[in-house]
């Protein structure tokens, strides 16, 4: 008798954590959504038409980039509204013929240069900082733009987001790209990226914030004011980041400068990474860096996580009467957040693609985890790296 009374203890006990873990879960999925929802609703997008009459340097940093780099090229050869624009393309001491592809793309227009580059960076340096800064000490214009080789973009894309720097008082604009995914691994983890943020944070208030924390950029599209640049230290200020863009845009804020996330989608698309391997090298070299480079701090974050995306979708279907209203309720809202977030970075209604990886969105939490807990103890082993280089501890 007394057995069966501590069984009994014990199922209650685990019912009633399961039940109070269901509607935690659930709570901070409900709260992700509302705040998605208001991004959805109050974050500025590309104008889909403008012009611009000052002179604009872009800047491109390759390393083995030929399949990819001509194309952004014919892009660049094809932007209308911006008629003093010119192209700085850094080879980055590829290996691939890069720099040939570049000229053949090119085609003997005028506004494009290729600097070819043999050298390594200096120790404390990241290739992509240090092709950046060289990039940009040869910049005489009042506006300089970043952009990474696998971004594609529509004819208008630069004058928009030139005008968008113009239009209020931003010393940097980041123009979200919307991020394709060709394989099941990217589709699940790539929407990530706009998700994390569009699911935790208000972009309209932290826009008018100067508060580094509150920093949102993707270093894949980069729009600066030149001399707030050279005033935040330009690259030099974030050799050795793995997440440069972040670095460089709470580098502006902590001088005074004002940055803005806007949506590019549909002026600006981007395929990161192609396939499983590609996507898990590059997530690799840079996750451990996430939430200030502490084990711990990434811990709690994805426990929080797992709560709210993972325990919430299983008491949807394990659970029992509240605990599974609460994890059905909790699922909902994560799969409602990822259309949102979805169709915020792209500008468009969500397509069948779309509406699977959300269902999956519990996987995508678990392999996120994954490639977190992967990176970090590449980082402690001293073995990150990228494009056949080693990065530097930070």
């Amino acid at each position: 008798m007394a057995d069966d009374s501590a069984a009994r203890a014990r199922t209650a006990i685990a019912g009633n954590a399961a039940a109070v873990s269901a509607r935690a879960g659930a709570g901070v999925a409900v709260l992700g959504c509302a705040i998605a929802l208001v991004n959805r609703l109050t974050v500025r997008r590309l104008p889909e038409s403008a012009a611009v009459i000052e002179p604009i340097t872009v800047c491109v940093p390759a390393r083995d980039e030929v399949r990819r780099l001509p194309e952004l090229i014919g892009d660049l050869r094809a932007q209308s509204g911006a008629p003093r624009l010119q192209v700085l393309i850094l080879d980055d001491a590829s290996t691939d013929g890069t720099a040939a592809a570049a000229e053949k793309a090119i085609d003997g227009d005028p506004r494009f240069i290729v600097i070819r580059s043999d050298t390594e960076p200096e120790p404390g340096w990241t290739g992509k900082a240090a092709a950046c800064a060289r990039l940009a000490d040869a910049v005489d214009t009042a506006v300089v733009i970043f952009l990474d080789a696998d971004v594609r973009i529509a004819p208008g894309a630069i004058a928009a987001a030139v005008a968008e720097l113009r239009r209020g008082r931003a010393a940097l604009v980041s123009p979200w790209p919307r991020q394709d995914a060709g394989s099941v691994a990217e589709a699940l983890v790539q929407p990530l990226l706009c998700w994390s943020w569009a699911s935790t944070l208000p972009v309209a208030v932290a826009n008018r914030s100067l508060r580094p924390s509150t920093a949102v950029a993707c270093g894949q599209f980069l729009v600066f004011d030149t001399a707030a640049y050279r005033a935040a230290g330009g690259h030099a200020a974030v050799a050795a980041s793995p997440t440069e863009d972040l670095d460089i845009a709470r580098a502006v804020r902590r001088g005074g400068g004002h940055t803005a996330l806007v949506a590019a989608g549909p002026l600006a698309r981007t395929r990161m990474y192609r396939g499983a391997a590609e996507l898990d090298a590059g997530y690799t070299r840079w996750l451990w860096s996430a939430y200030g480079g502490s084990p711990i701090a990434a811990a709690a974050v994805g426990s929080v996580a797992a709560l709210a995306y993972v325990v919430a979708p299983l008491a949807a279907v394990a659970g029992r009467g509240g605990t599974r209203r609460a994890g059905i309720l909790g699922y909902a809202a994560a799969v409602t957040t990822r259309l949102l977030a979805r169709s915020l970075e792209s500008g468009r209604s969500s397509t069948r693609a779309d509406i699977v990886a959300a269902l999956a969105h519990p996987v995508s939490i678990i392999a996120y985890t994954a490639l977190s807990i992967r990176s970090h103890l590449a980082y402690r082993r001293g073995t990150l790296g990228w494009k056949g280089r080693s990065l530097p501890r930070g």
